[in-house]
């Protein structure tokens, strides 16, 4: 049967420990399966991934067979029957440990009812990063302690945090204090907003589950956000184009002390060959408004299997493969981050990133996003409001206020 199939097509978020991850994992398959079919990957970053696979039915069509999806869109993908259902290929041959091997914090969103619609492929909430080398030197110590009569450490308030990174920042020595991921995509804002928005002990929706962000800790958080993302004596020049690829990238070359970003881009710093800053880079809790709780984010990324896939036994037979203890630690050492609790605690994986074993308490703080089919259309409107909060001079009550009254058009 194999025999009329030309390539297996994986729809990939463009990154590459992912890219080389998925072609290791398909190499590795064939030659445990016997299996001859020729991988065609297709590599796209988030918009475009979203646009053909989704937007465009690209997995309802058959244009994929696999794709990776992003947690936000799972539950417009399930409602528009994007996703081959997997609760009989799991009853019929279950993943490696299915479902103790994984926290439950990573097997909630692509469940609804019953109905499982994907796996966990990649994963690591939001943190602060920080250059331990630097918050650690008796030198800028003792400079930190004379200048502002208080000790450098890791900082625990966003005012904290900003004085820390107008410290750092040192753009004669290709040094800032801290970098944003402000490229305007509809996700990279919105988190950033979230985060603002839940560290201040706010909450995104209300007691009947509308969007609901005309609120006190919303405003205050714009306004701190589109103070220091302007602010270019605290923050990388950058900012307003990376995406969180790019901060990353940024970060790993030492390019800034501090940056409020996805776990997996701390460990790509003790991957990647062409780090500069293997070694010096630690892990914390987000920094919260005075007196409220730290908070973190999580989202992460699926396997799905297309609804139109031809192959879709095929598919999910490979999925078992790719999803095993072996593989998931090898995405991780790949610079992905593995999902299983197994490769959170694994010693060889510790000994080579110090802080992976912080996964567990980072998804104890973690914040989901609320369920909603038109996310990605609410995301966009919130997209809009700190981009114009950036970018204008309007106050964010205002701002705040025009974004709700388009959001109680479409949050029905």
């Amino acid at each position: 049967m194999h025999n009329q199939i030309e390539t297996f097509k994986i729809a990939v978020r463009k990154f590459a420990p992912f890219e080389s991850a998925i072609q290791k994992f398909w190499d590795q398959y064939c030659e445990f399966s016997g299996c001859t079919i020729k991988l065609e990957m297709v590599v796209m970053d988030l918009h475009e991934l979203y646009d053909k696979t989704i937007s465009k039915k690209g997995l309802a069509n058959g244009d994929f067979d696999i794709a990776h999806i992003s947690t936000d869109w799972v539950l417009e993908g399930y409602s528009h029957h994007d996703f081959e259902v997997l609760n009989p290929y799991i009853n019929k041959n279950k993943p490696e440990d299915f479902p103790r091997g994984w926290s439950k914090s990573l097997l909630t969103l692509q469940r609804f009812g019953w109905e499982i619609v994907g796996l966990p492929f990649h994963d690591g909430p939001e943190c602060l990063i920080y250059r331990k080398d630097l918050f650690e030197s008796d030198l800028e110590q003792t400079r930190f302690l004379a200048k502002y009569g208080k000790p450098l450490e890791a900082p625990k308030t966003w005012e904290d945090f900003h004085q820390i990174a107008q410290y750092f920042n040192r753009p004669e020595d290709n040094l800032y204090g801290s970098i944003f991921a402000c490229y305007h995509d509809g996700h990279n804002t919105v988190f950033d907003f979230c985060l603002q928005l839940w560290t201040r002990g706010g909450s995104l929706t209300d007691k009947s589950g509308f969007i609901q962000i005309n609120t006190e800790a919303a405003i205050s958080g714009l306004d701190f956000y589109r103070k220091i993302v302007n602010d270019k004596t605290a923050v990388h020049p950058k900012s307003a184009e990376f995406e969180s690829v790019a901060a990353g990238i940024a970060f790993s070359q030492g390019e800034a002390a501090m940056m409020i970003n996805w776990f997996g881009f701390a460990a790509m710093c003790e991957i990647d060959a062409n780090s500069k800053v293997k070694g010096k880079v630690d892990v914390g809790l987000l920094p919260a408004a005075e007196g409220k709780n730290s908070a973190s984010l999580n989202v992460y990324w699926l396997y799905t299997i297309a609804k139109g896939s031809k192959n879709k036994d095929l598919a999910y037979d490979f999925l078992r493969f790719a999803l095993a203890q072996e593989q998931d630690k090898q995405l991780t050492m790949e610079g992905g981050i593995g999902c299983r609790i197994s490769t959170w605690n694994d010693a060889e994986i510790n000994a080579i990133i110090p802080y992976y074993h912080k996964l567990e308490t980072l998804h104890e703080v973690a914040n989901m996003l609320p369920q909603k089919q038109n996310w990605a259309a609410i995301a966009a409107i919130i997209d809009q409001m700190v981009l114009q909060a950036v970018n204008t001079e309007t106050p964010s009550e205002a701002l705040i206020l025009e974004a709700q009254n388009q959001i109680n058009k479409i949050d029905k």
